[in-house]
């Protein structure tokens, strides 16, 4: 049985990793960035960046590559990188699609992701979903994305749903413990394997039919 509370007021899904197979463009992009610089890249480096904003991620990689200051720079270099892989389409995860619309035939939904907008748009866009959500919120909106828990806050305050009344959708430790913070339940489909995420509800995809059976007792 699912743990998640069939009394949920609203859900709001992440998007990179979670919703969308954007991580893989993603790791294209940070990949051809370490390359660069002179550096591997693997779980290890990937571990640094995921769920981070991109302005966090170039300060991340800047510490690791032993360039101080240059954040800024390889901030912009990256969404360039990731600007171009999405161009070539990003498709939705399993059991994205049929779990948006059957929380949405029974709750008002919302994205929170620590993507700029620009990035948020591409990724729904070229999935199919943007049609399905009338909020969504980007990292690049609110004063403190994520770890912090504003974009939670705002998107259950937009949806009129009270935070521990609602349910998150995470795929990483930085969107997890935001989530946690505005105090909402957490399902988690991890995009790391054998990372161990604080959660409520955790399975393998959102396709997994106990997930189903949740939504479909919603409302």
């Amino acid at each position: 049985m699912c743990s998640l509370p069939t009394g949920t007021e609203a859900v709001v899904f992440d998007c990179d990793g979670l919703l969308v197979d954007t991580e893989a463009r993603w790791t294209v992009a940070e990949t051809a960035v370490f390359a660069a610089h002179g550096h591997p890249f693997g779980p290890e480096q990937k571990a640094l960046v995921i769920g981070r904003t991109v302005e966090d991620a170039g300060e991340a990689m800047a510490q690791y590559l032993g360039r101080p200051g240059a954040g800024p720079e390889l901030a912009a270099e990256l969404v360039e990188r990731v600007r171009k892989e999405l161009s070539r389409g990003a498709v939705a995860l399993p059991g994205a699609v049929e779990l948006v619309r059957a929380c949405r035939a029974a709750v008002p939904i919302a994205v929170a992701s620590n993507s700029p907008r620009e990035l948020l748009d591409a990724a729904l866009w070229s999935a199919g979903l943007a049609d399905y959500f009338p909020h969504s919120f980007a990292a690049d909106e609110v004063r403190t994305p994520k770890p912090a828990p504003e974009l939670y806050l705002t998107a259950c305050e937009t949806l009129g749903a009270v935070p521990n009344r609602s349910v998150a959708f995470e795929d990483s430790a930085t969107g997890v413990a935001s989530a946690r913070a505005a105090g909402l339940y957490v399902a988690v489909v991890p995009s790391l394997p054998g990372v161990d995420l604080d959660h409520d509800w955790l399975g393998a995809s959102l396709a997994e039919p106990e997930l189903h059976d949740w939504a479909r007792q919603l409302g």
